[in-house]
């Protein structure tokens, strides 16, 4: 009785693994596929990054002449007193960030406030050059950069959680890199991505990674903040279910072969 047991928990278990794995194919595996369509229709895009509300900014202005510069920004630590001699005990000390607010404005030293929302950061180096120029004698270098550039990746990834990069242009393949990939039991054709945008409004989109011309799409390309979902399989589901209630029914199953083993042996 024993063994004949152990032979049917060992069917059990074999028809819940191949009816997971035999809703999973490989084709639904696989990214991209039929990429000699997109080769041939393909349009070149470039992608910029845009400040929003809520960034942090990190801006750099530098001259000839270091004291000339030193008013129109400021570092960690720094106090008002060092600001015309910037260099005394400040050189490993960080840049202060600049937080653009809900009107997507930053709070510069001197200038007051600037309107940024919806530019690159080449177009906010611009606008900060420019104003510039009536206070320096020369033509300042301006360097601003994004300080707080990130995205969650939740769901069936292998390191679910949220990242920080400092490169601002980032794929939703590269996103999907940095928490691990996909694993094998992740929908692929029906990612989730969740967008804000500068009014605050968020918005929900799907994509097929499975499709080659992925690489056209507007959200390709993820942005600041970004959240992207990836479901499971039915059969990921299926297999969490049977793993989390496998002990019940295997101690309830163990029970009704020792009650009928016991009643085989009182009816002999």
């Amino acid at each position: 009785m024993l063994h004949f047991r152990k032979i049917f928990l060992g069917c059990i278990l074999t028809a819940a693994m191949m009816g997971g794995t035999s809703c999973s194919s490989y084709k639904s595996a696989l990214y991209m596929q039929e990429s000699e369509v997109f080769n041939e229709t393909a349009k070149s895009q470039l992608y910029d990054f845009r400040i929003m509300p809520k960034d942090e900014l990190t801006i750099l202005v530098s001259t000839s002449d270091p004291e000339a510069s030193a008013p129109f920004y400021r570092k960690i630590g720094q106090a008002k007193g060092q600001m015309q001699n910037n260099q005394v005990g400040m050189n490993d000390a960080k840049l202060l960030v600049y937080l653009v607010d809900n009107n997507g404005c930053i709070d510069f030293p001197i200038l007051g406030m600037l309107k940024v929302d919806g530019m690159t950061t080449r177009q906010c180096e611009e606008l900060i050059r420019t104003r510039l120029k009536d206070y320096l004698n020369e033509e300042p270098n301006v360097t601003v950069r994004s300080n707080n550039y990130k995205f969650s990746v939740l769901g069936e990834v292998a390191r679910p959680g949220t990242y920080t990069t400092e490169n601002e242009k980032m794929t939703v393949f590269e996103a999907l890199a940095q928490a691990g990939d996909m694993t094998l039991f992740s929908v692929r054709n029906d990612v989730q991505l969740m967008r804000e945008d500068a009014t605050g409004k968020r918005q929900i989109y799907t994509l097929d990674l499975t499709r080659a011309d992925i690489a056209n799409s507007p959200y390709f390309y993820i942005q600041q903040n970004d959240v992207i979902y990836v479901k499971p399989t039915k059969a990921k589901v299926r297999s969490n279910t049977f793993s989390t209630n496998a002990s019940m029914w295997i101690t309830l199953l163990s029970l009704v072969t020792s009650v009928t083993t016991l009643v085989i042996a009182l009816t002999k």
